[in-house]
Parts: C-alpha cells; sequence; structure tokens
C-alpha cells in the first residue's frame, strides 16, 4: 500500500502533522490505483497522555490520500464514558464531499503485519463517510492496561497504523435531498432584523430578536418572555440583561440562532490567549444563566484548552461554581502531576482560598488523586 504520511504525537501535543506533499499519487503504482493506502500515528510519551480525561482526543493533521483529505483521531482515555481504560482510533474525512466516499479501514500495531494484507483489509465491510469530520474506527482498539504489558510499548513509544482502500464514491443519486439549512434560515432572520419583536439592553448597546426563536431554544427566554416573568414587562420595552457584556450578550445570540460554537470578536495582540479565557469564561456563565447546555458544553471543551499554571485557579473556580464536571476533572488531572512547590504556590492563591471556602469538596477531590498517584 502506498504511504499516506505519518503524524507524530509527543507529550500530547501533535509535533510532526503529515504534509500534502507525502501522500501524493504514484501513478507506477498497481495498489495507488486500486486506492489503498496506510498512515502512521506514532504516539511519543505514552506515560505523560495515558491519564488525559476520559473524551480528552488528539487529532492529527490533514493528509491526502485517493484524492481526498483525511485525519485520525486519537483518544488515549477513550471516547466515550463506557471506553474509559481503553485506547480509542478513528478515521475521519477532513472536507466536505458532494458524495459519500467509501472505505475500508483497519487499525493495527505497526508490527502486525499480517493484519495489514490489503486481501483482509478489503474484506472489512466498507464505511461510508459523508461529511467533514465524520468518522469511523474503533472505541476499544487495545485496553491501555493490556498495551502497557505488550511489547507494542518501547520506550514509551509505539506506532498506530491506519489501513484503508478507499472504493468509489458512491453513486448519485436520481433524488438528492439538499442537507439541512434551518440555522442558515434563522441566522438570517438574526442579521436582517426582519420581524424582530424584542429589543434587549446590554450595557450601552441593543440587540433585537425574536421572541420565539429565544422561547424554543431556552427555557428561561421561555420563561422571561411568554410565562409569569413576562409580567410588568411592556412589548414596547427594552428588556436589560444586566452583569454581562455586549459581545458576550451578542455572541449568545448567535449560538441561538445557528447552533453553531461563536468567535471572539476581539483581536488581541501579546494578551490575546488571556482575554479569549477570560471571554470563554464569561460566555459559559452566560450559557448556563439561560440554560444553553450545548454552548456550555462547548465553552467547557474550549477552557480545557487553555489550562495553565496561570488560568488554572480561575477555570476551576468557574467549573465548580457552574457545576462543570468535565471541566473541574480537568483542572484536577493537570494539578495532579504539577510538582509540590507549583502546588504549594497555586494554593496560596486568593483565588485557591476562594475556591476552598466555596466548595471544599475541590480540595479532598485533589488530595485523593495526589494519593492515586503516589
Amino acid at each position: 500500500m502506498p504511504f499516506a504520511g505519518v503524524s507524530v504525537v509527543a507529550d500530547g501535543r501533535l509535533v510532526h502533522p503529515s504534509s500534502p506533499e507525502s501522500a501524493m499519487f504514484y501513478p507506477g503504482s498497481s495498489a495507488a490505483s486500486r486506492g489503498s493506502w496506510y498512515h502512521l500515528l506514532v504516539v511519543e510519551g505514552y506515560s505523560r497522555i495515558k491519564d488525559l480525561p476520559n473524551g480528552k482526543r488528539i487529532k492529527t493533521g490533514s493528509f491526502k490520500a485517493g484524492g481526498y483529505q483525511w485525519a485520525l483521531k486519537f483518544y488515549p482515555n477513550g471516547d466515550l464514558l463506557e471506553d474509559a481504560g481503553y485506547i480509542s482510533v478513528f478515521l475521519s474525512l477532513d472536507q466536505d464531499v458532494a458524495q459519500p466516499v467509501k472505505a475500508h479501514h483497519h487499525f493495527s500495531f505497526i508490527g502486525e503485519v499480517g493484519k495489514q494484507e490489503p486481501a483482509r483489509v478489503r474484506g472489512i465491510k466498507a464505511s461510508s463517510f459523508h461529511k467533514k469530520g465524520y468518522g469511523f474506527g474503533l472505541h476499544r482498539f487495545m485496553k491501555r492496561e493490556a498495551l502497557e504489558k505488550s511489547e507494542h510499548l518501547k520506550d514509551d513509544c509505539f506506532t498506530i497504523r491506519c489501513d484503508f482502500i478507499i472504493a468509489e464514491a458512491a453513486a448519485a443519486p436520481l433524488i438528492e435531498v439538499p442537507p439541512p439549512n434551518l440555522s442558515e434560515h434563522l441566522n438570517h432572520l438574526f442579521v436582517t432584523k426582519v420581524g424582530v419583536d424584542v429589543t434587549f439592553e446590554v450595557g450601552h448597546e441593543t440587540f433585537a430578536a425574536h421572541r420565539c426563536v429565544l422561547a424554543s431554544r431556552s427555557a428561561v427566554f421561555m420563561a422571561e418572555l411568554f410565562g409569569p416573568m413576562k409580567e410588568g414587562i411592556a412589548i414596547d420595552d427594552a428588556i436589560q440583561i444586566q452583569d454581562m457584556e455586549p459581545n458576550v450578550f451578542k455572541a449568545l445570540l448567535n449560538f441561538v440562532y445557528t447552533d453553531l460554537m461563536p468567535e471572539m470578536e476581539v483581536e488581541g495582540q501579546a494578551g490575546e490567549a488571556v482575554s479569549k479565557v477570560t471571554w470563554l469564561r464569561h460566555l459559559l456563565a452566560a450559557a448556563d444563566r439561560f440554560d444553553l447546555q450545548r454552548l456550555k458544553s462547548m465553552c467547557e471543551e474550549r477552557l480545557s484548552e487553555h489550562i495553565n499554571l496561570g488560568s488554572v485557579t480561575a477555570i476551576l473556580g468557574l467549573a465548580a461554581q457552574h457545576h462543570c464536571r468535565g471541566l473541574k476533572e480537568a483542572c484536577l488531572e493537570f494539578l495532579k502531576v504539577q510538582s509540590a512547590a507549583i502546588l504549594e504556590g497555586v494554593m496560596a492563591t486568593s483565588d485557591w482560598q476562594r475556591i476552598s471556602a466555596t466548595d471544599p469538596s475541590v480540595l479532598n477531590e485533589l488530595i485523593a488523586k495526589l494519593a492515586s498517584k503516589a
């Protein structure tokens, strides 16, 4: 099978994504003409990533094979809750396609030559990859305990090979049903302000929206606009939103109309990373305030990618205040691997003192994690 590049993960970060040139089509290869490829995922420093939270993934760079862009997704501690303790790995399309692409695929360790024969891979039922990010693979590729005792793990490193054979793209159907576009139409209403019937005043800015759209997306908006909370609010009066920045409320409305994670509009320079963390914290609090659980989870996921010594106490305090179990766990896992001197410094901060006072269970959970490490 032709080589479709290599991705190297070291200490939990992608340090060597495959370049598109590494997976060019070789006309002289009979295997290439049949659409057969393989990509290598090299994991270095396994001991430093094996305790990542369940559901935390590492995605490879995009690589080209058979005229399509692909990517691998690697979960050191399983992608689903029931798969904790296992390694999960998936092959996914990394581009949008007009028609589904069918491919046979198989994962193995690099030394398992017998499992990599094209005939064996072709005998596996083909999966239909129909959109960007959509993938197939193994939720339980191997139990972590078994990997640690196996010959595949050498010098804290192992390599997974993904073999895949691309079949012909699915034939165009006689009747093509367009993809869903409800969010596009709703967003058009939001942008053009056609039919707006409610106004919000946030700071010195005002935002017009549609009562029915807001109420259909949030139980809080439903109660405020159509329930008992609406008493005393005149139709023409702007509703005051206290304790929230205008750009945060605008982002929240964008999510309501599109169901997509908003992007921060304010562009910073040296303090951009800090301002993004602050913005995400405020957006998470707003999502919790208006009972937008999907947006809240999206903010949790983004914040988990920004946990460091400078932000961990602020993020942990936010997680405890808004009952974000996954984000809280990610912060505690980060603290678990720090040295005693660093932990002492963290616990001396005012943020930590505030967390300990409002949620004493945080300290107990951290102590339990430190004890399990010993």
